[in-house]
């Protein structure tokens, strides 16, 4: 049955406006949620759920996916403003966050309510849509926001103000004071054609992050130091990304923000279990080389691996040459693979592509350029630094330097020791 269909059954059965309830479905069903708890969802919304259809009252920690015609009374603590396109349409809508004494719980607003942080506020008549595995308050042009009766004191910070170590993907109207470490200008293939944008490192005194400028800002240069509000977090190769927007200010700042130390040290054990880590460092023992290693093909249209010129996704393509290496590291408490790009691999094979291809021509066989790498690097002790991401496939380093350990290894083996042991 199409979404058309099921708007007008449950049109008819609610005695509603179709066109009402076909957007309010494809609201629901665009946010991931399954069409029989959709409807079901519209059905208490409507007034046909078991109840009165009247807005029902919830501590925020009771609100559950599913849930319509919610009531909660909260203080706001951040609120963001972005623009997204839904179904075709440009729309600006406000997110951020809201606590009471039980809990906290992010929204997303698709009117323009007048909230600010740190307002105690009356919520009537909100949906529920889940988001990021976790409900979310959908805040509609049926949603009421007044200011509450009385106020409530939270267990939470009120404000968007945030080191960058304490920044979280989902994390909306966040502001930073940060470094511009490194920064370029791009430009990609948008959603209205193609768009200039910046994109770089951010550094203050907890961590480093990458981060991209979706309308570019002229404060943001490199050595610049600003203060960025209205920025919002999403997930880069598996770690948080700073997202500036055209409703976002910067401004220069009349103090230079001082990095912390780069490149956190841990055990591979410990900073799998982080999850990810832009910038982290590693010290481990080469145990192999993996497949797709060496000199290998890659796509000119997308950038990745091809296998006798033919893309996943492009297809037949005219491949170009690169080098790479996928090397498996352990340290005793735990394995990830560090994976070196064109300019580490060239220092540890001691050649370039060029190099490479006449290494293979010669032996008629690439898998020759792999093995020298192989034999430079298996046994032996690095220390790497670099972009970690980990997921359902394992953990992988995206290295920026790749060093040979040169401290005695009994030395590194003791203090390992102590720090697992603290």
């Amino acid at each position: 049955m199409e979404i058309d269909d099921h708007a007008e059954e449950l049109a008819s059965d609610l005695g509603v406006d179709k066109a009402e309830v076909k957007a309010d479905l494809e609201n629901l069903v665009e946010y991931s949620v399954p069409m029989d708890e959709a409807k079901q969802s519209l059905r208490r919304k409507y007034g046909d759920g078991g109840g009165d259809g009247g807005p029902s009252a919830r501590n925020v920690a009771d609100v559950a996916i599913g849930d319509s015609n919610v009531t909660v009374t909260g203080v706001v603590l951040t609120v963001g403003k972005r623009s997204i396109r839904y179904q075709g349409e440009d729309h600006v809508i406000l997110e951020g966050e809201i606590a009471d004494e039980t809990g906290r719980i992010s929204y997303t607003a698709w009117e323009e309510f007048d909230i600010e942080p740190g307002d105690t506020v009356r919520i009537e008549n909100a949906g529920v849509r889940e988001w990021e595995d976790h409900p979310e308050l959908n805040l509609g042009e049926r949603t009421s926001v007044e200011p509450a009766e009385a106020a409530i004191e939270v267990d939470a910070t009120i404000g968007g103000d945030r080191n960058l170590a304490d920044l979280a993907t989902g994390d909306r109207g966040v502001n930073v004071e940060v470094l511009v470490q490194e920064v370029e200008t791009k430009v990609i293939d948008g959603r209205d054609g193609e768009t200039t944008i910046l994109s770089g490192v951010l550094a203050d005194e907890s961590t480093r992050l990458p981060f991209t400028d979706w309308d570019p800002h002229d404060a943001i240069a490199e050595g610049a130091s600003v203060r960025i509000e209205n920025a919002f977090v999403r997930e880069f190769r598996g770690v948080p990304a700073v997202n500036v927007s055209e409703f976002s200010t910067v401004d220069v700042l009349d103090r230079t923000v001082e990095p912390g130390e780069t490149g956190e040290r841990l055990a591979i054990g410990d900073a799998v279990e982080t999850g990810g880590r832009f910038d982290v460092e590693v010290t481990g023992t080469v145990l192999s080389i993996r497949d797709g290693s060496g000199l290998i093909e890659r796509c000119p249209e997308c950038g990745r691996i091809a296998q006798n010129g033919q893309c996943r996704s492009h297809g037949e393509v005219d491949t170009e040459d690169d080098l790479r290496v996928k090397a498996i590291v352990d340290d005793g408490t735990g394995t990830l693979t560090v994976v070196l790009g064109r300019d580490l691999t060239a220092e540890v094979y001691g050649g370039d592509v060029e190099d490479a291809k006449e290494h293979a021509r010669d032996a008629m066989d690439k898998a020759v350029v792999a093995e020298a790498i192989r034999e430079e690097l298996v046994g032996l002790e690095y220390r790497a630094r670099g972009s970690l991401s980990v997921d359902d496939f394992g953990a992988n380093l995206e290295a920026e330097t790749f060093e040979p350990v040169g401290d005695d290894p009994v030395d590194r083996a003791e203090a390992l020791l102590a720090e697992v042991g603290e």
